[in-house]
Protein backbone atom coordinates (compact mmCIF):
# COMPACT_ATOMS: atom_id res chain seq x y z
CA UNK A 1 0.00 0.00 0.00
CA UNK A 2 2.79 2.29 0.59
CA UNK A 3 4.39 2.14 -2.69
CA UNK A 4 1.15 2.70 -4.06
CA UNK A 5 0.63 5.55 -2.33
CA UNK A 6 4.26 7.06 -3.22
CA UNK A 7 3.73 6.07 -7.04
CA UNK A 8 0.40 8.43 -6.61
CA UNK A 9 2.50 11.20 -5.09
CA UNK A 10 5.35 10.74 -7.40
CA UNK A 11 2.56 10.85 -10.84
CA UNK A 12 0.66 13.60 -8.54
CA UNK A 13 3.87 15.66 -8.87
CA UNK A 14 5.69 15.19 -12.07
CA UNK A 15 2.04 15.30 -14.50
CA UNK A 16 0.93 18.49 -12.41
CA UNK A 17 4.66 20.23 -13.17
CA UNK A 18 3.90 19.58 -17.01
CA UNK A 19 0.68 21.06 -17.12
CA UNK A 20 1.37 23.58 -15.05
CA UNK A 21 4.30 24.52 -17.64
CA UNK A 22 2.14 23.92 -20.58
CA UNK A 23 -0.10 26.64 -19.23
CA UNK A 24 2.97 28.74 -18.10
CA UNK A 25 4.50 28.86 -22.12
CA UNK A 26 0.86 29.08 -23.29
CA UNK A 27 0.34 32.10 -21.45
CA UNK A 28 -2.78 30.62 -19.74
CA UNK A 29 -0.81 31.65 -16.30
CA UNK A 30 1.41 34.00 -14.86
CA UNK A 31 3.93 31.91 -12.96
CA UNK A 32 5.07 33.28 -9.54
CA UNK A 33 8.35 30.92 -9.66
CA UNK A 34 9.88 30.31 -12.57
CA UNK A 35 9.65 26.61 -14.69
CA UNK A 36 13.67 26.20 -13.35
CA UNK A 37 12.69 26.90 -9.25
CA UNK A 38 9.21 25.21 -9.71
CA UNK A 39 10.81 21.83 -11.00
CA UNK A 40 13.62 22.47 -7.96
CA UNK A 41 11.02 23.10 -5.73
CA UNK A 42 8.87 19.68 -6.86
CA UNK A 43 11.87 17.47 -6.43
CA UNK A 44 12.30 19.41 -2.89
CA UNK A 45 9.15 18.35 -2.13
CA UNK A 46 9.31 14.66 -3.31
CA UNK A 47 12.68 13.93 -0.52
CA UNK A 48 15.75 12.35 -0.38
CA UNK A 49 16.11 10.21 -3.66
CA UNK A 50 14.43 13.19 -6.05
CA UNK A 51 16.66 15.92 -4.26
CA UNK A 52 19.75 13.40 -5.32
CA UNK A 53 18.13 13.27 -8.48
CA UNK A 54 17.76 17.11 -9.08
CA UNK A 55 21.74 17.76 -8.04
CA UNK A 56 22.67 14.33 -10.57
CA UNK A 57 20.88 16.18 -12.83
CA UNK A 58 22.90 19.66 -12.40
CA UNK A 59 25.98 17.73 -13.27
CA UNK A 60 24.33 17.66 -17.24
CA UNK A 61 24.62 21.05 -18.76
CA UNK A 62 24.76 19.35 -22.11
CA UNK A 63 21.34 18.92 -21.45
CA UNK A 64 20.04 21.92 -18.93
CA UNK A 65 19.72 25.07 -19.91
CA UNK A 66 21.83 27.39 -17.10
CA UNK A 67 18.76 28.67 -15.00
CA UNK A 68 17.85 24.94 -14.46
CA UNK A 69 21.30 24.25 -13.64
CA UNK A 70 21.35 26.60 -10.98
CA UNK A 71 18.24 25.98 -9.35
CA UNK A 72 19.38 22.33 -8.97
CA UNK A 73 22.73 23.05 -7.30
CA UNK A 74 20.95 25.13 -4.94
CA UNK A 75 18.50 21.88 -3.72
CA UNK A 76 19.08 21.14 -0.17
CA UNK A 77 18.41 18.15 1.92
CA UNK A 78 15.34 20.19 4.91
CA UNK A 79 15.27 16.82 7.03
CA UNK A 80 15.37 17.03 10.40
CA UNK A 81 17.58 14.86 12.60
CA UNK A 82 16.59 11.56 14.17
CA UNK A 83 17.35 10.55 17.82
CA UNK A 84 20.44 10.21 19.64
CA UNK A 85 19.34 6.84 21.26
CA UNK A 86 18.75 5.62 17.64
CA UNK A 87 21.57 6.90 16.48
CA UNK A 88 23.64 5.24 19.36
CA UNK A 89 21.86 1.72 18.46
CA UNK A 90 22.67 1.82 14.99
CA UNK A 91 26.06 2.83 15.81
CA UNK A 92 26.45 -0.69 18.37
CA UNK A 93 24.33 -2.79 16.05
CA UNK A 94 26.63 -2.03 13.11
CA UNK A 95 30.36 -1.77 14.92
CA UNK A 96 29.14 -5.08 17.45
CA UNK A 97 30.18 -2.95 20.23
CA UNK A 98 28.75 -1.41 22.44
CA UNK A 99 29.42 2.28 22.61
CA UNK A 100 31.16 2.47 25.61
CA UNK A 101 33.38 0.04 24.16
CA UNK A 102 34.43 2.36 21.18
CA UNK A 103 33.86 6.00 23.23
CA UNK A 104 35.31 7.74 25.97
CA UNK A 105 32.38 9.88 24.80
CA UNK A 106 29.48 10.62 22.49
CA UNK A 107 27.31 13.31 21.85
CA UNK A 108 23.60 12.47 21.24
CA UNK A 109 23.31 15.71 19.71
CA UNK A 110 24.41 15.90 16.16
CA UNK A 111 26.68 18.34 14.74
CA UNK A 112 24.90 18.48 11.28
CA UNK A 113 21.82 16.31 9.96
CA UNK A 114 20.85 15.22 6.29
CA UNK A 115 18.75 12.81 4.39
CA UNK A 116 21.16 10.49 4.10
CA UNK A 117 23.05 10.80 7.37
CA UNK A 118 23.92 12.63 10.56
CA UNK A 119 27.07 13.12 12.24
CA UNK A 120 27.85 13.40 15.85
CA UNK A 121 30.66 14.39 17.61
CA UNK A 122 32.77 11.66 19.92
CA UNK A 123 36.09 11.27 21.68
CA UNK A 124 37.74 7.56 21.11
CA UNK A 125 39.56 5.68 24.19
CA UNK A 126 42.77 7.06 23.18
CA UNK A 127 41.58 10.72 23.46
CA UNK A 128 41.54 11.40 19.54
CA UNK A 129 38.39 13.69 18.62
CA UNK A 130 36.33 12.76 15.88
CA UNK A 131 33.19 13.07 14.07
CA UNK A 132 30.26 9.99 13.41
CA UNK A 133 28.59 9.65 10.68
CA UNK A 134 25.72 7.45 11.01
CA UNK A 135 23.01 6.64 8.10
CA UNK A 136 19.08 7.27 8.73
CA UNK A 137 17.61 4.09 9.26
CA UNK A 138 15.50 2.86 6.26
CA UNK A 139 17.36 5.02 4.03
CA UNK A 140 18.28 2.29 1.78
CA UNK A 141 14.75 0.80 1.62
CA UNK A 142 13.23 4.01 0.62
CA UNK A 143 15.92 5.04 -2.00
CA UNK A 144 15.18 1.89 -3.73
CA UNK A 145 11.31 1.88 -4.03
CA UNK A 146 11.72 5.78 -5.14
CA UNK A 147 14.09 4.63 -7.94
CA UNK A 148 11.38 1.49 -9.21
CA UNK A 149 8.60 4.03 -8.89
CA UNK A 150 10.55 6.71 -10.79
CA UNK A 151 11.34 4.28 -13.49
CA UNK A 152 7.75 3.74 -13.82
CA UNK A 153 6.71 7.11 -13.94
CA UNK A 154 9.39 7.85 -16.49
CA UNK A 155 8.15 5.10 -18.52
CA UNK A 156 4.53 6.39 -18.36
CA UNK A 157 5.79 10.04 -19.66
CA UNK A 158 7.69 8.08 -22.63
CA UNK A 159 4.42 6.70 -23.28
CA UNK A 160 2.40 10.07 -23.63
CA UNK A 161 5.93 12.23 -24.32
CA UNK A 162 8.23 9.64 -27.16
CA UNK A 163 10.06 12.41 -27.95
CA UNK A 164 11.68 12.52 -24.52
CA UNK A 165 13.45 9.61 -25.12
CA UNK A 166 16.57 11.59 -27.08
CA UNK A 167 17.78 12.77 -23.62
CA UNK A 168 17.88 9.04 -22.30
CA UNK A 169 16.12 9.38 -18.66
CA UNK A 170 16.03 5.93 -18.23
CA UNK A 171 19.67 6.14 -18.32
CA UNK A 172 20.04 9.13 -16.04
CA UNK A 173 17.74 6.78 -13.94
CA UNK A 174 20.49 4.28 -13.75
CA UNK A 175 22.92 6.40 -13.55
CA UNK A 176 21.15 8.05 -10.19
CA UNK A 177 20.80 4.55 -8.10
CA UNK A 178 24.12 3.75 -8.87
CA UNK A 179 25.80 6.73 -7.58
CA UNK A 180 22.96 6.91 -4.45
CA UNK A 181 24.12 3.43 -3.69
CA UNK A 182 27.69 4.64 -3.46
CA UNK A 183 26.71 7.60 -1.39
CA UNK A 184 24.77 5.56 1.38
CA UNK A 185 27.37 2.61 1.43
CA UNK A 186 29.72 4.34 3.99
CA UNK A 187 32.56 1.61 3.01
CA UNK A 188 33.06 2.66 -0.25
CA UNK A 189 33.53 6.90 1.51
CA UNK A 190 35.76 5.57 4.04
CA UNK A 191 37.90 3.59 1.03
CA UNK A 192 38.16 6.68 -1.04
CA UNK A 193 39.06 8.83 2.29
CA UNK A 194 42.41 6.51 2.49
CA UNK A 195 43.06 6.57 -0.54
CA UNK A 196 43.51 11.04 -0.89
CA UNK A 197 45.25 10.47 2.93
CA UNK A 198 47.84 8.49 0.92
CA UNK A 199 47.82 10.89 -1.87
CA UNK A 200 48.12 14.02 0.19
CA UNK A 201 50.31 12.26 3.03
CA UNK A 202 53.41 14.26 2.56
CA UNK A 203 51.55 17.60 1.19
CA UNK A 204 52.82 20.70 2.99
CA UNK A 205 49.68 22.40 1.93
CA UNK A 206 47.14 20.16 2.05
CA UNK A 207 45.81 18.02 4.29
CA UNK A 208 42.73 15.03 4.47
CA UNK A 209 41.89 13.79 7.96
CA UNK A 210 41.99 10.32 8.53
CA UNK A 211 39.41 7.46 8.31
CA UNK A 212 39.08 5.24 11.29
CA UNK A 213 39.24 1.55 8.95
CA UNK A 214 38.12 -0.61 12.09
CA UNK A 215 35.51 1.53 13.12
CA UNK A 216 33.64 1.77 9.63
CA UNK A 217 30.78 -0.06 7.94
CA UNK A 218 28.32 0.49 5.67
CA UNK A 219 26.06 2.62 8.26
CA UNK A 220 29.01 4.12 10.28
CA UNK A 221 31.45 6.44 9.33
CA UNK A 222 34.09 7.08 11.85
CA UNK A 223 36.67 10.14 10.54
CA UNK A 224 39.33 12.24 12.89
CA UNK A 225 38.17 15.29 13.51
CA UNK A 226 39.70 18.09 12.01
CA UNK A 227 39.71 22.19 13.45
CA UNK A 228 39.31 24.94 10.75
CA UNK A 229 37.55 27.93 9.51
CA UNK A 230 35.62 27.30 5.57
CA UNK A 231 37.92 28.75 3.10
CA UNK A 232 35.75 31.46 1.84
CA UNK A 233 36.11 32.93 5.69
CA UNK A 234 36.94 36.81 5.29
CA UNK A 235 39.85 35.92 7.55
CA UNK A 236 41.46 34.45 4.89
CA UNK A 237 41.05 37.08 2.36
CA UNK A 238 44.84 39.00 2.97
CA UNK A 239 45.95 34.99 2.18
CA UNK A 240 43.71 34.69 -0.43
CA UNK A 241 46.53 34.35 -3.66
CA UNK A 242 48.62 31.70 -1.39
CA UNK A 243 45.30 29.19 -0.65
CA UNK A 244 44.41 29.98 -4.55
CA UNK A 245 47.51 28.96 -5.89
CA UNK A 246 47.62 25.61 -3.44
CA UNK A 247 44.26 24.51 -4.27
CA UNK A 248 45.03 25.00 -8.14
CA UNK A 249 48.46 22.61 -7.84
CA UNK A 250 46.36 20.19 -5.62
CA UNK A 251 43.88 19.92 -8.40
CA UNK A 252 46.65 19.83 -10.88
CA UNK A 253 48.66 17.21 -9.04
CA UNK A 254 44.65 14.89 -8.64
CA UNK A 255 44.29 15.48 -12.65
CA UNK A 256 46.93 14.89 -14.50
CA UNK A 257 49.38 12.60 -11.74
CA UNK A 258 47.11 10.88 -9.67
CA UNK A 259 43.95 10.56 -12.24
CA UNK A 260 41.72 10.68 -8.89
CA UNK A 261 40.26 14.04 -7.87
CA UNK A 262 38.05 15.00 -4.95
CA UNK A 263 34.39 15.86 -7.20
CA UNK A 264 32.41 18.50 -4.93
CA UNK A 265 35.64 21.27 -4.51
CA UNK A 266 32.84 23.53 -2.85
CA UNK A 267 33.93 26.29 0.13
CA UNK A 268 31.45 24.06 2.55
CA UNK A 269 33.88 21.14 2.02
CA UNK A 270 37.23 23.25 2.12
CA UNK A 271 38.52 24.10 5.47
CA UNK A 272 41.66 26.03 6.55
CA UNK A 273 43.74 24.53 9.34
CA UNK A 274 45.88 26.64 11.68
CA UNK A 275 49.16 25.76 10.23
CA UNK A 276 47.81 27.30 6.48
CA UNK A 277 47.13 24.51 4.68
CA UNK A 278 43.67 22.93 3.01
CA UNK A 279 41.97 20.63 4.62
CA UNK A 280 39.34 18.60 2.22
CA UNK A 281 36.26 17.19 3.42
CA UNK A 282 33.49 14.61 2.10
CA UNK A 283 34.57 12.28 -0.41
CA UNK A 284 31.62 10.89 -0.94
CA UNK A 285 31.70 12.25 -4.34
CA UNK A 286 35.22 11.50 -6.14
CA UNK A 287 36.52 11.14 -10.20
CA UNK A 288 38.75 8.78 -11.79
CA UNK A 289 40.38 9.49 -15.24
CA UNK A 290 42.59 6.61 -16.83
CA UNK A 291 46.08 7.48 -18.40
CA UNK A 292 44.00 7.91 -22.25
CA UNK A 293 41.67 10.87 -20.85
CA UNK A 294 44.87 12.55 -18.84
CA UNK A 295 46.42 12.78 -22.12
CA UNK A 296 43.17 14.05 -24.27
CA UNK A 297 42.37 16.67 -21.63
CA UNK A 298 46.07 18.02 -22.26
CA UNK A 299 45.37 17.82 -26.25
CA UNK A 300 42.03 19.66 -25.15
CA UNK A 301 43.51 22.66 -23.01
CA UNK A 302 46.52 23.00 -25.78
CA UNK A 303 44.18 23.30 -28.52
CA UNK A 304 42.15 25.79 -26.46
CA UNK A 305 45.14 28.08 -25.85
CA UNK A 306 46.71 27.63 -29.17
CA UNK A 307 43.05 28.71 -30.94
CA UNK A 308 43.24 25.72 -33.18
CA UNK A 309 39.87 24.97 -33.74
CA UNK A 310 40.73 21.40 -36.15
CA UNK A 311 42.74 20.34 -33.30
CA UNK A 312 40.16 21.16 -30.55
CA UNK A 313 37.17 19.55 -32.23
CA UNK A 314 39.84 16.25 -32.62
CA UNK A 315 40.47 16.57 -28.73
CA UNK A 316 36.45 17.19 -27.93
CA UNK A 317 35.79 14.04 -30.03
CA UNK A 318 38.42 11.85 -28.15
CA UNK A 319 37.17 13.02 -24.25
CA UNK A 320 33.44 12.08 -25.79
CA UNK A 321 32.71 15.70 -25.14
CA UNK A 322 31.16 15.60 -28.71
CA UNK A 323 30.23 12.16 -29.71
CA UNK A 324 27.56 10.34 -32.76
CA UNK A 325 27.52 11.57 -36.04
CA UNK A 326 27.98 15.40 -36.18
CA UNK A 327 28.51 18.45 -39.03
CA UNK A 328 32.66 19.22 -38.50
CA UNK A 329 32.61 21.76 -40.47
CA UNK A 330 29.34 23.23 -38.55
CA UNK A 331 30.87 22.30 -35.16
CA UNK A 332 34.65 23.40 -36.41
CA UNK A 333 32.95 27.04 -37.22
CA UNK A 334 31.36 26.52 -33.51
CA UNK A 335 34.27 25.84 -32.13
CA UNK A 336 36.50 29.02 -33.92
CA UNK A 337 33.77 31.06 -32.98
CA UNK A 338 34.26 30.29 -29.10
CA UNK A 339 37.60 30.52 -29.56
CA UNK A 340 37.52 34.31 -30.91
CA UNK A 341 35.38 35.10 -27.91
CA UNK A 342 38.10 34.08 -25.53
CA UNK A 343 40.93 35.68 -27.37
CA UNK A 344 39.00 38.95 -26.46
CA UNK A 345 39.45 38.76 -22.99
CA UNK A 346 42.17 38.73 -20.28
CA UNK A 347 43.94 35.97 -19.48
CA UNK A 348 42.60 35.55 -16.02
CA UNK A 349 38.75 35.56 -17.62
CA UNK A 350 39.32 32.56 -19.30
CA UNK A 351 37.31 29.65 -17.71
CA UNK A 352 38.01 26.02 -18.80
CA UNK A 353 34.79 25.31 -16.80
CA UNK A 354 32.84 27.64 -18.79
CA UNK A 355 33.93 26.49 -22.18
CA UNK A 356 33.82 22.92 -21.22
CA UNK A 357 29.82 23.50 -20.99
CA UNK A 358 29.84 25.68 -23.97
CA UNK A 359 31.58 22.57 -25.98
CA UNK A 360 29.00 20.07 -24.65
CA UNK A 361 25.71 22.29 -25.08
CA UNK A 362 27.18 22.07 -29.57
CA UNK A 363 26.54 18.55 -29.16
CA UNK A 364 22.37 19.03 -27.90
CA UNK A 365 19.77 17.12 -30.41
CA UNK A 366 22.81 14.83 -31.37
CA UNK A 367 21.84 11.90 -28.80
CA UNK A 368 25.45 12.71 -27.20
CA UNK A 369 25.80 11.34 -23.24
CA UNK A 370 29.07 12.97 -21.91
CA UNK A 371 30.80 9.82 -19.88
CA UNK A 372 29.73 10.00 -15.70
CA UNK A 373 33.51 10.61 -15.21
CA UNK A 374 33.86 13.66 -17.77
CA UNK A 375 30.44 15.21 -15.48
CA UNK A 376 32.39 14.93 -12.50
CA UNK A 377 35.42 16.41 -13.60
CA UNK A 378 33.45 19.21 -15.03
CA UNK A 379 31.71 20.02 -11.73
CA UNK A 380 35.15 19.97 -9.90
CA UNK A 381 36.75 22.79 -12.40
CA UNK A 382 33.85 24.75 -12.23
CA UNK A 383 33.33 24.57 -8.75
CA UNK A 384 37.33 25.05 -8.10
CA UNK A 385 37.19 27.83 -10.70
CA UNK A 386 34.78 29.61 -8.88
CA UNK A 387 36.48 28.85 -5.41
CA UNK A 388 39.62 30.32 -6.60
CA UNK A 389 38.50 33.25 -7.98
CA UNK A 390 36.46 34.20 -4.78
CA UNK A 391 40.23 33.63 -2.90
CA UNK A 392 41.71 36.01 -5.58
CA UNK A 393 39.99 37.65 -7.92
CA UNK A 394 43.14 38.34 -10.51
CA UNK A 395 44.66 35.10 -10.56
CA UNK A 396 45.40 33.79 -13.87
CA UNK A 397 44.01 30.36 -14.43
CA UNK A 398 45.77 29.85 -17.65
CA UNK A 399 49.30 29.56 -16.04
CA UNK A 400 47.88 28.65 -13.18
CA UNK A 401 45.98 25.33 -14.70
CA UNK A 402 46.66 25.20 -18.32
CA UNK A 403 50.16 26.04 -18.67
CA UNK A 404 51.20 23.61 -15.71
CA UNK A 405 48.63 20.74 -16.95
CA UNK A 406 51.28 19.82 -19.95
CA UNK A 407 54.55 19.40 -18.24
CA UNK A 408 53.10 17.86 -15.19
CA UNK A 409 51.61 15.17 -17.35
CA UNK A 410 54.91 14.57 -19.37
CA UNK A 411 56.45 13.73 -16.26
CA UNK A 412 54.01 11.40 -14.84
CA UNK A 413 54.26 9.37 -17.97
CA UNK A 414 57.71 9.93 -18.82
CA UNK A 415 58.65 6.21 -19.81
CA UNK A 416 61.67 4.78 -17.83
CA UNK A 417 64.09 3.89 -20.84
CA UNK A 418 65.29 0.45 -18.75
CA UNK A 419 61.83 -0.98 -18.19
CA UNK A 420 60.75 -0.04 -21.55
CA UNK A 421 63.95 -1.88 -23.51
CA UNK A 422 62.70 -5.13 -21.27
CA UNK A 423 59.39 -5.33 -22.27
CA UNK A 424 60.47 -4.60 -26.11
CA UNK A 425 63.22 -7.56 -25.17
CA UNK A 426 60.96 -9.78 -23.36
CA UNK A 427 58.31 -9.81 -26.07
CA UNK A 428 60.58 -9.93 -29.34
CA UNK A 429 62.05 -13.03 -27.39
CA UNK A 430 58.74 -14.56 -27.08
CA UNK A 431 57.89 -13.94 -30.99
CA UNK A 432 61.23 -15.50 -31.64
CA UNK A 433 60.75 -18.65 -29.86
CA UNK A 434 56.89 -18.65 -31.20
CA UNK A 435 57.76 -17.73 -34.60
CA UNK A 436 58.63 -21.15 -36.20
CA UNK A 437 55.85 -23.19 -34.78
CA UNK A 438 53.50 -20.19 -36.46
CA UNK A 439 55.22 -20.51 -39.53
CA UNK A 440 54.64 -24.14 -39.36
CA UNK A 441 50.94 -23.71 -38.79
CA UNK A 442 50.62 -21.23 -41.18
CA UNK A 443 52.14 -23.42 -44.43
CA UNK A 444 50.41 -26.27 -43.02
CA UNK A 445 47.35 -24.61 -44.13
CA UNK A 446 48.16 -23.29 -46.96
CA UNK A 447 48.94 -27.12 -48.27
CA UNK A 448 45.44 -28.61 -46.94
CA UNK A 449 43.23 -25.30 -47.92
CA UNK A 450 44.82 -23.60 -50.09
CA UNK A 451 44.86 -19.64 -50.46
CA UNK A 452 41.76 -18.56 -48.21
CA UNK A 453 41.38 -14.93 -48.03
CA UNK A 454 38.34 -14.02 -45.44
CA UNK A 455 36.94 -10.10 -45.47
CA UNK A 456 35.17 -8.02 -43.18
CA UNK A 457 32.72 -5.82 -44.02
CA UNK A 458 32.25 -3.09 -41.38
CA UNK A 459 29.10 -2.13 -40.82
CA UNK A 460 27.34 -5.00 -42.73
CA UNK A 461 25.22 -6.80 -39.65
CA UNK A 462 24.16 -2.90 -38.52
CA UNK A 463 22.66 -2.39 -42.08
CA UNK A 464 21.02 -5.55 -42.17
CA UNK A 465 19.44 -5.05 -38.50
CA UNK A 466 18.36 -1.69 -40.41
CA UNK A 467 16.67 -3.08 -43.37
CA UNK A 468 15.16 -6.02 -40.95
CA UNK A 469 13.62 -3.62 -38.32
CA UNK A 470 12.35 -1.76 -41.61
CA UNK A 471 10.47 -4.47 -43.28
CA UNK A 472 8.94 -5.68 -39.69
CA UNK A 473 7.47 -1.52 -39.31
CA UNK A 474 5.97 -2.19 -43.10
CA UNK A 475 4.80 -5.21 -42.42
CA UNK A 476 3.25 -4.01 -39.01
CA UNK A 477 1.65 -0.86 -40.93
CA UNK A 478 0.04 -3.29 -44.23
CA UNK A 479 -1.35 -5.25 -41.26
CA UNK A 480 -2.94 -2.17 -39.65
CA UNK A 481 -4.22 -0.55 -42.99
CA UNK A 482 -5.73 -3.94 -43.87
CA UNK A 483 -7.65 -3.96 -39.93
CA UNK A 484 -9.15 -0.70 -41.12
CA UNK A 485 -10.25 -1.51 -43.96
CA UNK A 486 -11.62 -4.42 -42.86
CA UNK A 487 -13.02 -2.71 -39.59
CA UNK A 488 -14.69 0.14 -42.25
CA UNK A 489 -16.49 -3.28 -44.42
CA UNK A 490 -18.11 -4.32 -40.94
CA UNK A 491 -19.27 -1.03 -39.90
CA UNK A 492 -20.87 -0.56 -43.46
CA UNK A 493 -22.45 -3.56 -43.56
CA UNK A 494 -23.70 -4.04 -40.18
CA UNK A 495 -21.74 -7.74 -40.26
CA UNK A 496 -21.97 -9.10 -36.97
CA UNK A 497 -23.65 -8.36 -33.09
CA UNK A 498 -24.58 -5.10 -31.78
CA UNK A 499 -23.94 -3.11 -28.59
CA UNK A 500 -25.71 0.11 -28.66
CA UNK A 501 -26.33 0.20 -32.39
CA UNK A 502 -22.36 0.06 -33.14
CA UNK A 503 -21.11 -3.55 -34.44
CA UNK A 504 -18.76 -5.36 -31.98
CA UNK A 505 -16.31 -6.84 -34.39
CA UNK A 506 -15.97 -3.26 -36.66
CA UNK A 507 -15.55 -1.96 -33.26
CA UNK A 508 -13.14 -4.25 -32.16
CA UNK A 509 -11.00 -4.14 -35.42
CA UNK A 510 -11.03 -0.17 -34.92
CA UNK A 511 -9.69 -0.55 -31.60
CA UNK A 512 -6.74 -3.23 -32.56
CA UNK A 513 -6.06 -1.27 -35.65
CA UNK A 514 -5.74 1.92 -33.23
CA UNK A 515 -3.23 0.21 -30.83
CA UNK A 516 -1.00 -1.17 -33.88
CA UNK A 517 -1.03 2.30 -35.45
CA UNK A 518 0.06 3.71 -31.70
CA UNK A 519 2.90 1.20 -31.72
CA UNK A 520 3.75 2.15 -35.10
CA UNK A 521 4.09 5.70 -34.84
CA UNK A 522 6.01 4.79 -31.19
CA UNK A 523 8.72 3.37 -33.08
CA UNK A 524 8.92 5.76 -35.55
CA UNK A 525 9.73 8.40 -33.49
CA UNK A 526 11.78 6.14 -31.09
CA UNK A 527 13.99 5.62 -34.14
CA UNK A 528 14.24 9.23 -35.42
Amino acid sequence: MHVLVRLWQVNIALWGYLAWLSCVRARLIKPRLSPALRFAAMLESLGTTFVKLGQGLSLHSELLPDDYIAALQKLQDHVGPFSGDLAREEIARSLNLPLSHVFAQFDAQPLAAGSIAQVHKAVLMDGRTVIVKVRRPGIKRQVEEDVRILRWVVRSVLFALPRFRRVAPLDLIDELSRNLHKEIAFRQEAANIARFVELFRDSPTIFVPVSMQGLCSDWVLVQEMSMGRRIDDPVFLADGPRLAQNLVDAYVHQFFVAGVFHGDPHPGNLFVLSDGRICMHDFGLIGFLDQATRANLVAFMQAFVKQDGEWLLDACLDLGILSGKLDRVQHRAGLEELIQDYAHLPLRDWSFGEAFIRIARMGKGQHVRIPHHLLVLLRAVFLMESTVRKLDPEFNLLAGLFAKASTVLKEAVHPDFDELAARIKYESLISLKELPAGISRMMHRLRSEGLVLSFHHAGLDEMRNEVKHASNKISLALITLGLYIAASLLMQHSIGPRIAGMPVLAAFGYGLALWLTLRVVRSATKNE
